[in-house]
């Protein structure tokens, strides 16, 4: 496997060039190590050993990628969530920069014509990747996500910027009761994220991550008017940590969220892929076609996919990290300032650590 890792002062990060997953994350802060992102258990095993048809990116299924677009290629010819999450990436630049590290990667591939580079910066004694995608010419459009994934021992609490509502499409990601299981009712929508409808009546709290409900889940939380940037916190109970995952809020409107708990039970992921969450920030609907379209997201005044122009460039940014934490709940808040982020807890309690809040401020001009 080719992979290629940055570091600066306590944090480190590699990418597998492979296909652009990021193979490993960790955060050295307070005396903590902390690895926030997941690798799926058959990362490593031979090839021959794993079905012969799932793409790459389910091959080597690490850490956070690029969608592009999001979920099924139906416009470009691809595998599962695009070229960049299933092909090879070069390295441009990579080295030393004043206060830590920035590394430029770049598709091999072309995704409707535009050439993709990915650049991450670090900072020092900032517990975050700063990542950007950039689009350089191309035609027609492309629905994307970035796609984090945590996971934990024990479960643990979510907490997320104001959200207007959550939705489940029409069908669950596995219908069948021989292949796997679900709980939550499809398609539902709820405003109150603690009163999600359930498949078997009643409800459950989508900010409770319980390790016994075995499941497969997929749901779409669109982000409200609030001004600021958006945001998922996982406080992790076993891992006593805070998983962070920032967005501009204009650029990615909607955060899907993947819940993959023991909810599959055919190879590669054999009942084994437990207490995973992906964090799924985008501008999409789910697959490319549909992202295009007439989907129900457009219909609530939310962008679904960035235009593409030669001459022309779209980029979006995001945010991840780690923290130690070992409260019970999740954060009631978190704030950005211009070189704090600001970490509240239930009781009012406040942690501040570094963070660039010009990275990600609102009001950066965003493509149609």
């Amino acid at each position: 496997m080719d992979t290629v890792t940055i570091g600066a002062k306590g944090i480190s990060v590699s990418l597998d060039l492979s296909v652009g997953h990021i193979a490993a994350m960790q955060v050295e802060i307070d005396g903590h190590i902390l690895k926030p992102l997941h690798r799926a258990p058959w990362v490593g095993s031979p090839r021959e050993t794993l079905p012969a048809n799932i793409p790459d990116g389910t091959v080597r299924l690490s850490g956070d990628f690029l969608c592009a677009p999001f979920s099924t290629s139906d416009v470009e010819e691809a595998p599962l969530h695009g070229w960049p999450a299933n092909s090879e990436w070069d390295v441009v630049e990579s080295g030393a920069v004043p206060g830590g590290w920035r590394a430029v990667f770049r598709l091999r591939r072309k995704v409707m014509g535009a050439a993709v580079d990915k650049v991450f910066t670090l900072r020092d004694g900032h517990p975050f990747l700063y990542q950007e995608h950039i689009f350089s010419g191309g035609s027609g459009a492309i629905s994307v996500a970035h796609h984090p994934m945590t996971a934990m021992q024990d479960g643990g609490r979510l907490a997320f910027s104001p959200k207007r509502a959550a939705v489940t499409p029409a069908t669950p990601l596995e219908p069948d009761p021989a292949r796997g299981r679900f709980i939550l009712a499809y398609p539902a929508r709820a405003t109150d994220l603690a009163q999600f409808p359930l498949a078997a009546g009643g409800t459950t709290d989508l900010t409770d991550y319980r390790m016994e409900d075995r499941r497969e889940d997929f749901i779409t939380l669109v982000e409200a008017d609030h001004g600021g940037p958006g945001w998922t916190a996982v406080a992790r109970r076993a891992e006593q940590d805070l998983v962070l995952v920032l967005k501009n809020s204009a650029e990615l409107p909607v955060t899907m969220l993947w819940l993959s708990n023991g909810g599959r039970d055919y190879a590669p992921w054999s009942g084994r892929h437990l207490g995973v969450l992906g964090i799924e920030d985008g501008r999409a609907a789910v697959g490319h076609a549909a992202s295009l379209g007439d989907n129900w997201l457009k219909h609530e005044g939310v962008a679904t996919a960035f235009a593409l122009a030669e001459g022309r460039s779209v980029s979006f940014r995001h945010v991840i990290g780690s923290v130690p934490f070992a409260e019970v709940e999740a954060p009631a808040d978190v704030e950005t300032a211009p070189d704090r982020l600001r970490i509240v807890a239930a009781d009012g309690a406040a942690k501040e650590v570094p963070f660039d809040g010009e990275f990600l401020r609102i009001g950066r001009s965003i493509p149609a």
